[in-house]
């Protein structure tokens, strides 16, 4: 067995973490541990006491599954405190030469010195095209001639405190952070097929505190944002229109719940206990009707920000929407018509070993973590220490991998 390789994913309704080694055809996953999120709102860190005792109970129980100690890992990223840029950056190339890896870094360096508050930090900087001697669009710049390199580069940033925080939370844990990751960028890789990537498609992955969402064009990043709106408040308005506690408002909607008001009988109806103790009918189809009301709100506000992005247009593979509360039946055509979008479900397709858990799209940003935490790794240098250790001779593979990633490609 090659590397192995963990990702840790902190959500706001879970926290998993996986052992694997990642294969060029697949994921082979030896360790897998799930664990109820404690101390999470939003994707940000409301307790970091709470948080660390239920990521060191995730850590545990990978480690009695894959038999190995872990000690470091990649980890999952999200929140309202998450906003991205763009960015330019020039590099001279002097002499006949083409241009090579080093006149890449000397225009990312500078693409990446940007003016940002104190309070801030770059999570981010992905290449998205490159400019050489004026001539605007090239896709793959190395081994071309050219005397002024540019690259046009999408920066993302994060609250320095909001990632202080989990790092906190994760250390206390007993657990070292290769590398933070933002979740759509995960998510992204593990479910984007190669043409959805070429084509631009929009990734949306929907999950308890929070809707992230990654634009994805010419298989690089374009644009990205997190909505600080999720499945929570699904369950919320369900407590509040039904009166029950939260746990047995979550209950209802995963066993009853429906998207899509007109898709259900005015005569399905359930008992419910609310508060008060007196079991009473409740229409499923008004149920319906508040789900779909708060998933309205939802894709508005995701179309508003892709409108926003001004790639709208761009979009030819449409929308993959992925997280835990995809799974309700019903959005879909909700999401496909207020997106004007094709829509497609997608869940991490290319895992084995213990994987079948895993197979849900509640898990494509924990699957993700693994692959495009090493990708992002290879832009180290060759003998940096990263996650269990990657020794110089695949250094370079892995380079190209990253290239291939981020890199846009020639057709």
């Amino acid at each position: 067995m090659g590397d192995l390789v963990v990702g840790l994913d902190v959500g706001t309704h879970k926290i998993c973490t996986i052992v694997g080694e990642v294969r060029p055809e697949d994921i082979y996953v030896v360790g897998l541990g799930i664990e109820t999120s404690d101390g999470m709102k939003k994707g940000v860190v409301s307790d970091v006491g709470a948080l660390s005792v239920a990521i060191a109970q995730s850590i545990r129980k990978a480690e009695k599954s894959s038999g190995y100690d872990i000690n470091r890992a990649f980890v999952s990223v999200a929140g309202s405190h998450i906003s991205s840029l763009t960015s330019r950056g020039m590099a001279t190339v002097v002499g006949s030469r083409s241009v090579q890896t080093v006149d890449l870094e000397k225009a990312m360096s500078v693409a990446r010195n940007i003016a940002i508050p104190h309070n801030r930090e770059i999570l981010h900087v992905v290449p998205r095209s490159y400019t050489l001697d004026g001539q605007e669009g090239i896709r793959s710049p190395l081994g071309m001639h050219c005397f002024r390199l540019e690259v046009d580069a999408h920066i993302i940033t994060a609250s320095t405190t909001s990632l202080a925080n989990l790092e906190d939370a994760v250390e206390s844990a007993g657990l070292l952070v290769d590398r933070f990751i933002l979740n759509p960028l995960a998510a992204g890789e593990a479910v984007l097929t190669p043409h959805e990537r070429e084509m631009g498609a929009v990734v949306i992955d929907i999950g308890s505190g929070t809707t992230d969402i990654a634009i994805f064009i010419d298989n690089t990043v374009w644009h990205t944002a997190i909505i600080p709106v999720g499945g929570n408040h699904v369950t919320q308005d369900i407590t509040y229109w039904m009166r029950v506690p939260f746990g047995l408002a979550e209950q209802v909607k995963i066993q009853r719940g429906h998207a899509d008001m007109q898709a259900v009988s005015e005569s399905e109806v359930f008992p419910v206990e609310p508060f008060g103790g007196e079991i009473l009918p409740v229409s499923r189809r008004d149920l319906a009707m508040v789900i779909e009301a708060r998933f309205e709100e939802i894709f508005e506000m995701v179309e508003k920000e892709i409108k926003r992005s001004g790639y709208a247009g761009l979009l030819r593979a449409g929308s993959v929407i992925t997280g835990g509360s995809s799974l309700l039946p019903g959005y879909r055509d909700l999401a496909s018509r207020i997106l004007n979008l094709p829509v497609r479900l997608a869940q991490p397709e290319r895992v084995t070993g213990i994987a079948d858990t895993l197979k849900n799209p509640s898990y494509s940003t924990s699957v993700g973590l693994l692959r495009l935490g090493l990708e992002m790794d290879a832009m180290l240098e060759p003998d940096q220490d990263v996650n269990v250790g990657v020794p110089v001779n695949q250094w370079t593979r892995r380079m190209n991998n990253f290239l291939k990633r981020f890199l846009p490609q020639d057709e």
